[in-house]
């Protein structure tokens, strides 16, 4: 069995298409109780037989997902890769992808209800 954590609390968790990871969320989410709505990710095995040619065996990996659902698609990227995206984000290069104030608000509202 895997983990789920915000950085404040952990509790037990497995995606069953990549089992036995620790996952994290970002700490601005609550997980007492579990609030399913959250990009997660964890550190996964390293590459082997990877399909892509630039990802050669013993690549460190990271696993992506929704919490959301504990069959959710996991996408596998490496970390520089990984690094390049968070690169971006915090250039502000994803900033038209992000939630309007209203939004948040609602969300906020949805999980209280």
């Amino acid at each position: 069995m895997g983990t789920l954590t915000n950085g404040r609390t952990t509790i037990p968790y497995d995606n069953w298409t990549a089992p036995r990871l620790d996952w994290r969320k970002a700490g601005r989410t609550d997980l007492d109780p579990i609030l399913k709505d959250c990009v997660i990710l964890a550190a996964a095995p390293p590459a082997h037989d990877h399909p892509h040619h630039s990802i050669p065996d013993g690549t460190r990996m990271i696993a992506i997902s929704d919490d959301k659902d504990p069959a959710a698609p996991v996408l596998f990227m490496s970390r520089v890769e990984i690094s390049t995206f968070f690169d971006g984000v915090i250039a502000g290069e994803f900033d038209e992808f992000r939630a309007s104030a209203d939004e948040l608000e609602a969300a906020a509202a949805d999980t209280t209800a």
